[in-house]
């Protein structure tokens, strides 16, 4: 079921209190549909729930540089993190994904529903350059809810460092 951004302050409530992640694209005046599906177990019956292609799906990953020092990075769902161009791009030697408690502590989200919108802490953000020009889907901070955004819209809004970091989801 698709919601789009209510007009006249009425916002999508989760529990019925605002989700930090749509009271933050509120926030920006970012334009979104936001979407709400039943649970899924993988990557395509997201995609499938949400009514788009698979790379249309951006996986927002929580990578730890150091202590207390977190970013996250957009990935189109078709792909995975590449580590040597991440380091190489943020000028480090050594990358680690928290684990999902850890990863909470970081952004307020549980694994499965992070979003950089209305995180915590408003960590930097990296988009890998293929999100560029299109539509996609993000978590909004609950199972079962996403939002549709302009890609270029929302990277804009984060302030996002935008390059190649991604490399093609391995075959099985």
């Amino acid at each position: 079921m698709a919601i789009s951004r209510p007009a006249q302050g009425r916002r999508v409530t989760v529990a019925g209190m605002p989700s930090p992640a749509i009271a933050a694209l509120d926030a920006a005046g970012l334009p979104y549909r936001a979407i709400r599906h039943g649970p899924v177990r993988s990557l395509a019956e997201a995609a499938a729930a949400r009514g788009v292609a698979v790379p249309d799906v951006v996986k927002t990953i929580v990578v730890r540089r150091g202590e207390d020092d977190h970013l996250f990075v957009l990935t189109p769902g078709d792909r995975v993190v590449s580590w040597p161009k991440l380091r190489a791009l943020l000028g480090v030697s050594r990358l680690s994904m928290p684990d999902a408690e850890a990863a909470r502590a970081a952004t307020g989200y549980e694994r499965g529903t992070i979003t950089p919108f209305g995180s915590t802490t408003a960590w930097p953000v990296v988009a890998d350059e293929r999100l560029r020009g299109r539509e996609i889907t993000l978590g909004a901070g609950e199972h079962g809810l996403a939002v549709a955004v302009d890609a270029d819209a929302a990277v804009t809004a984060l302030a996002a460092t935008v390059a190649d970091v991604t490399d093609p989801e391995p075959t099985r």
